[in-house]
């Protein structure tokens, strides 16, 4: 397993968190793979032996590019062979400007845009074993995109704040922090994301608590809940289980078998 995380230029650094690619085997047998909610819109383009997702009582093909929006219970995909992506992870505020689409709650989005005419260029790049240059074509893409779109200033004040803090500030602080009212705030933030701000704050808090669980699954839940500012460990099991699908002890239990990437702010991949 390959995962490598590029940041982005400076011009695109208040929209974009970071590009990222990684490459898999997952062998012939077509197999699954979950993905945890995070905090974070993703735009995924894939290469090899196609992504699926269960749907309608079948496995359905994804085309390449698509959204991993705000998720709130994981999403289990499915492939075989070689799997390869190019990710961008997008903060959820922001991603909708920078695509020029109407914001939404899809989990996963799949949409008809421009930046498909991409697709062909980084078949071949990434067939060659030409990752950077595939990068590069992505970041020019979005470079050339980012100078007709102007995302408001308060959302990247109030996004800020917010992962700052981890989720764990009232929305009144973190429309202070915008300097505006919490009703300005909170419409400027659904028509740009789709969710509330206590929304999207809720997912950051339990990355926080996923990557440290993914990181040490031994970790103390009592001191998690301490140190994001839950009521207590039962509120943070709650909050946890409610993102998940699971308890934080079977989480860590799973993730001490199964196969994971992890990073400050990578989406997880569990084996199913």
């Amino acid at each position: 397993m390959q995962h490598q995380e590029f940041e982005p230029p400076e011009e695109l650094q208040d929209t974009i968190n970071c590009f990222w690619y990684n490459k898999r085997d997952f062998g012939e047998v077509q197999s699954g793979f979950e993905v945890q909610p995070d905090g974070y819109a993703e735009i995924i383009f894939h290469f090899g032996s196609g992504c699926y997702i269960s749907q309608h009582g079948g496995l359905q093909p994804l085309p390449s590019p698509f959204m991993m929006g705000l998720l709130n219970q994981p999403v289990l995909f499915y492939t075989k062979d070689c799997l390869e992506i190019i990710g961008i992870r997008c903060f959820p505020w922001t991603v909708f400007d920078l695509l020029g689409i109407p914001s939404g709650k899809d989990g996963v989005r799949v949409f008809e845009h421009p930046i498909a005419r991409l697709q062909p260029v980084l078949d071949r790049l990434i067939a060659d074993g030409k990752i950077d240059d595939a990068l590069a074509q992505v970041k020019q893409y979005f470079l050339n995109a980012q100078s007709g779109n102007i995302t408001s200033d308060m959302l990247f004040k109030a996004g800020d704040a917010m992962r700052e803090a981890n989720g764990t500030l009232p929305v009144s602080q973190v429309a202070a922090a915008a300097h505006t009212t919490v009703r300005t705030l909170e419409r400027n933030f659904k028509l740009s994301s789709g969710y509330s701000v206590k929304d999207v704050s809720g997912l950051i808090r339990f990355e926080q608590v996923r990557n440290n669980l993914m990181l040490n699954p031994d970790v103390s839940i009592a001191g998690l809940a301490h140190e994001l500012g839950y009521t207590d460990q039962s509120h943070l099991s709650r909050e946890f289980k409610r993102y998940s699908g699971t308890t934080p002890a079977a989480f860590a239990r799973k993730a001490k078998k199964g196969t994971r990437i992890v990073s400050n702010n990578f989406v997880v991949f569990i084996q199913a």
